[in-house]
């Protein structure tokens, strides 16, 4: 089978392709290399795989870009591309916009028409907004930019399902961590100032919920996903509940280092509490969370100091990378 993987060299799409390349899969990838993070970031997520006879890249912007050479024959599309983060998401909505809305119309409409088997759209738990816990039926209400553009993703896949057939599934992706986490992220930034021996970042009380998500486990759904009936919507979530003070301390004992906290005002539209009931993909697909926080986010510790430790005799670019 050809799978389209786009946003195929960062933190869950890399992964993702790593798993359809060993499921015996061919892989066309789609990345659009942005300021948001260092480009030797996904140039190192792509590394593993980057040379693999049947995986194909293509250093394009869905935006802006012709789409016909990467659409080419593929059978299920995995849209998971797009410009993460909330602060961001304030000062610069037009690129959220385009890289989130247009994008995803762009890719439906070169896609449309076309042999498909699935098209799965990765979203977020930040369309429900501030209270995020509970199945599908929660009411969608993003308190940030950046879930206005998700959920406005998503009402465009469903347009083009029902209008134009085209086999659309929605996974909405709760607090998902492992190894490859963006560095701009929560647990990211946490493991590697207790690593340094630097201060947390903590913004707000530390009290905030969440339902943490390991990548393998989000990859094993997002891959069920393919086999998904058109239309339905579900909430992808490790189910695991923790407070952010709680995964600190988690990392205080995985690296036998004590933390200290620098506090910080809380984030405009920060998500006070998370946590997916994942019951409808267990119904529909069969899928279940295997692993456990204290698993994961040792594996992403190991991951974190193996970076520091080969950074140090690299470049400046490649330290400020990892």
């Amino acid at each position: 089978m050809t799978c389209l993987v786009t946003g195929c060299a960062g933190f869950i799409g890399s992964h993702l392709c790593e798993r359809l390349l060993a499921d015996g899969h061919r892989v066309v990838g789609v990345d659009c290399f942005t300021a948001y993070y260092p480009r030797p970031v996904k140039e190192r997520n792509l590394a593993p795989f980057r040379s693999h006879p049947d995986f194909t890249f293509h250093d394009l912007d869905l935006s802006t870009d012709p789409l016909g050479d990467a659409v080419g024959r593929a059978e299920v599309v995995f849209h998971l591309a797009a410009m993460p983060g909330l602060n961001q998401s304030w000062t610069d909505f037009d690129a959220y916009t385009r890289h989130n809305l247009t994008a995803t119309r762009r890719l439906l409409e070169a896609v449309r028409g076309r042999p498909l088997r699935k098209f799965v759209y990765a979203s977020t738990s930040s369309v429900y907004g501030k209270y995020a816990s509970g199945d599908e039926s929660l009411p969608t209400r993003p308190s940030s930019p950046y879930g206005i553009t998700k959920l406005a993703g998503e009402q465009m896949c469903r347009v083009y399902h029902d209008e134009f057939a085209l086999p659309v599934v929605v996974l909405r992706y709760f607090s998902v961590y492992g190894p490859r986490q963006r560095p701009d992220m929560g647990y990211h930034l946490f493991i590697d100032a207790l690593l340094r021996g630097r201060p947390i970042p903590l913004t707000g009380d530390g009290l905030q919920v969440r339902g943490n998500t390991y990548v393998a486990d989000c990859v094993e759904a997002t891959v069920r996903a393919a086999e998904a009936v058109p239309g339905e919507v579900y909430n992808l979530g490790g189910g695991e509940l923790t407070t952010v003070i709680e995964v600190i301390r988690k990392i205080e004992r995985i690296t036998g280092k004590t933390a200290v906290i620098e506090r910080h005002p809380p984030r405009k539209g920060d998500q006070l509490a998370t946590g997916a009931d994942a019951g409808k993909l267990y119904r529909h697909l069969g899928w279940r969370p295997t692993t456990t926080l204290d698993e994961g986010l040792a594996r992403q510790v190991e991951w974190q100091r193996g970076l520091i430790e080969s950074a140090r005799d690299a470049g400046p670019v490649l330290r400020a990378a990892a």
